[in-house]
């Protein structure tokens, strides 16, 4: 029997923002083969060196691994979006420190998941949903850089990615500017449920999964 855990972050852990409506979880326990099983273990408001303590309490059985997290080490330095700076040169140096240190982390943290010797799959950080244009263009574009650092790190270790950015591209997908609805998580729940039942782990080949059907 397998068994799926979930980690990371409110991306999956998102009960509290459906106003009653199914959360994640929930959904892709619909989704799944009958007599599989999925469990949650992602805490809202986790950032890369939370997973370790969500490791430690991995059910037993568990035979799948999907991740989710960046959203909040991205958000604890959204500050930088208002600086001023001189040139752009002085700009990008100071991004570049955000996207090294968040790299370092989060190879860190991938590495701790990877020595569980499960098959991992690995989510992106969405783009949010910002109600102001300017802002928004601001957050989507410094997030390429955390992302730029997921998929590098999925991509060389041959695991499968779940791409938040396409699964998730419409306003309806949120319940507010940075939390899944029933509707986005849905469409997680789905393309988790696909990912798991489809994906070859054994070839060790990265798959990129965008809306169930297309990959």
């Amino acid at each position: 029997m397998s068994h799926v855990v979930l980690l990371g972050d409110s991306i999956f852990d998102n009960a509290a923002y459906v106003r009653g409506g199914p959360d994640v979880i929930h959904q892709l326990r619909e989704l799944l083969p009958s007599g599989w099983r999925a469990t949650l273990k992602a805490v809202d408001g986790s950032v890369t060196g939370s997973v370790k303590a969500q490791l430690h309490r991995l059910p037993p059985d568990a035979s799948h691994l999907v991740l989710s997290v960046g959203g909040n080490d991205a958000l604890g330095e959204a500050g930088i979006l208002e600086q001023d700076a001189d040139s752009v040169a002085e700009a990008l140096t100071r991004l570049a420190a955000i996207r090294e240190h968040f790299g370092r982390n989060y190879r860190a943290m991938l590495e701790q998941v990877l020595a569980r010797g499960l098959p991992t799959a690995v989510c992106t950080i969405y783009d949010s949903h910002q109600p102001d244009a300017r802002r928004h263009r601001l957050v989507v574009t410094a997030l390429t850089l955390f992302n730029d650092c997921i998929t590098r790190e999925a991509f060389a270790r041959g695991l499968p990615l779940l791409d938040l950015r396409l699964i998730c591209g419409q306003p309806e997908d949120y319940a507010n500017p940075i939390e899944p609805s029933v509707r986005g998580g849905a469409k997680i729940a789905a393309a988790i449920a696909r990912l798991v039942r489809e994906h070859d782990f054994s070839r060790h080949r990265s798959e990129v999964f965008l809306q169930p059907g297309n990959a």
